[in-house]
């Protein structure tokens, strides 16, 4: 896998699920947040945990209406067209898919070290404090 940086979309995972998201809709992201959460899953893998961030991101941008996030024209066309109450109940699921990928039972922590390791930390905390 691929990593180009910090953001929910520079990676191959994050940035492929974009594109599932203009295929799909909203329904690849509540998949997104339901693997996350999957009871039955003891540990998050890395390419789950980055599908769970760009999902959140994706809602983040639909209900605060800010698409600076986002990458490629095709996901800012999706957003724009999407109804932001009718994804308002996946809130919720989004938050505490974003503290697994971030707590002890995820792989993505593990991944990053040093000053790269605040930068991601940080930029998924904002993402955290976007969806509250």
């Amino acid at each position: 896998m691929n990593i180009w940086g910090t953001g929910s979309f520079e990676n191959e995972v994050g940035a492929a699920f974009a594109e599932e998201v203009v295929q799909d809709g909203a329904f690849a992201l509540a998949e997104a947040f339901d693997v996350a959460l999957d009871p039955d899953t003891e540990f998050l893998a890395a390419e789950e945990g980055h599908r769970t961030l760009a999902a959140a991101e994706i809602l983040a941008a639909v209900l605060t209406g800010d698409t600076s996030s986002l990458t490629g024209a095709a996901l800012r066309a999706w957003v724009a067209g999407v109804d932001a109450a009718e994804l308002a109940g996946l809130r919720e699921s989004a938050l505490e898919a974003v503290m697994r990928a971030l707590g002890p039972e995820s792989e993505l922590p593990e991944l990053w070290e040093g000053e790269d390791a605040e930068a991601w930390r940080a930029d998924v905390e904002r993402l955290r404090a976007e969806l509250k």
